[in-house]
């Protein structure tokens, strides 16, 4: 995959949130659409870039929060390795996966 998520909170814990921390790998683009749970990221580490789908990228540096609250469809590049803390409402289930095989969107 293009990284890897660590799940800290998962629905089975009952906050009715998920925690994650995510390493995304430098140089890579994943196209996402989060169809049932709202996100929120704060950039630690590294830098990137969300672009929509009107073509708006939106810079990513330590210190960046961005939130996707439409179930935006988006695509997520690593210019360096990133690394994200990730909020996710309604939580994860904890065992879902990405699909990246460029064919379309993936989406938890």
């Amino acid at each position: 995959g293009n990284g890897q998520s660590r799940r800290f909170l998962v629905e089975s814990d009952g906050m009715g949130y998920s925690l994650t921390d995510t390493v995304i790998n430098a140089g890579s683009e994943s196209l996402l659409q989060y169809n049932n749970h709202l996100e929120t990221c704060y950039c630690i580490q590294g830098e990137g870039e969300i672009e929509d789908m009107d073509g708006v990228i939106y810079p990513i540096e330590i210190g960046t929060m961005y939130a996707l609250d439409k179930h935006d469809k988006h695509y997520l590049r690593a210019k360096t390795t990133m690394r994200l803390v990730c909020v996710f409402s309604p939580p994860l289930k904890g065992n879902e996966s990405h699909n990246l095989d460029g064919n379309s969107e993936s989406s938890y």
